[in-house]
């Protein structure tokens, strides 16, 4: 059974799918977001395609566990998501996956182009990796 995960900016989603025995995560790509929100067509095809069974997208919480603008945000994604595809769609506490993506990046010595194309990627496959540890765990 595959997972997807989401890392939802404001212009890039970056996507992720676990292997099928729902263990590791790996980045897939970067859907550019659009004002006709032919994003989600993007995602459902990789739905298909990778037959996807549950969705994690990325809860950006404040550092006090409170849900901001941002969060609403993803939380109105998620619902569209699960609305359109009829799958389940979990929030996941993301706090940090991006700056730790980066992070790791630079310490690779990735140059800062090429982080600009991979961070969002990454911070998806953080944001599922967490998700699947969690319930490997419990």
């Amino acid at each position: 059974m595959r997972i997807m995960g989401l890392d939802y900016g404001d212009r890039k989603i970056g996507v992720a799918v676990s292997d099928l025995l729902g263990w590791t995560a790996q980045g897939l790509e970067v859907v550019e977001r659009r004002r006709d929100g032919s994003e989600l067509e993007r995602i459902a095809s990789l739905v298909r395609d990778y037959e996807v069974e549950e969705i994690v997208v990325g809860l950006p919480k404040n550092m006090n566990g409170s849900i901001g603008p941002r969060g609403e945000i993803c939380i109105d994604f998620a619902d569209k998501l699960k609305e359109m595809l009829k799958l389940p769609v979990h929030l996941w506490d993301e706090r940090l996956t991006t700056v730790s993506a980066e992070r790791t990046l630079i310490e690779a010595d990735v140059s800062r182009k090429k982080r600009k194309q991979v961070v969002d990627k990454m911070a998806a496959s953080l944001i599922l990796q967490n998700y699947l540890d969690s319930k490997t765990k419990g």
